[in-house]
């Protein structure tokens, strides 16, 4: 399945709006049109509506289910942080209305560790929004603590929404503006 590929919902499954951020149930049968299958969540379009579809929910659309693995770092508990590997894990999640992961959006402010009494690390992450209004934040939070977590050197991620200085498009990188074709 391509992007903007029709495809029938399979099983009862929640997806959030976007980008509003509440709720919406999606039932078997109904049809959807899949717009964007980027870091390993879905963006879908029901009745001209934009709707987000977490990984972990892929098989409602007849995906495979994603699991968001650390690939190329060969990281243990106890081992030092690995800033690289945190970035790495951050560009896996996408803004559900924009085909650009959320480091080249250049969402993220500012990262600090804190090393635990185990020796593993507490991560804490200054993030923004596109536009301070948008529904999606606590979604896209979420994203991000999860994949950070997902580090075997990490026990607790904390993310901070923050909006000054306010984020505007010369924070993106060349090659997210010229995915959006603002070159």
């Amino acid at each position: 399945m391509k992007p903007t590929d029709v495809t029938i919902i399979r099983r009862q499954v929640k997806a959030i709006a976007v980008p509003f951020g509440n709720e919406i149930e999606l039932m078997p049968g109904q049809e959807v049109l899949v717009t964007q299958d980027k870091g390993g969540s879905f963006t879908l379009n029901v009745n001209g509506n934009l709707l987000h579809l977490d990984g972990k929910d892929a098989d409602a659309i007849g995906k495979q289910i994603v699991r968001y693995p650390v690939e190329g770092y060969d990281i243990k508990p106890g081992d030092p942080i690995n800033m690289d590997a945190i970035w790495d894990q951050m560009r896996t999640v996408y803004d559900p209305e924009i085909p650009v992961n959320i480091v080249d959006l250049g969402l993220i402010y500012n990262i600090i560790t804190r090393k635990l009494e185990n020796g593993n690390f507490h991560v804490i992450i200054d993030m923004t929004l596109t536009a301070p209004g948008c529904g999606m934040g606590p979604v896209l939070m979420t994203d991000v603590e999860k994949r950070v977590a997902m580090l075997p050197n990490v026990d607790k991620v904390d993310v901070v929404m923050v909006f000054d200085p306010p984020w505007n498009s010369e924070m993106m990188t060349e090659a997210a503006k010229l995915e959006l074709g603002l070159f």
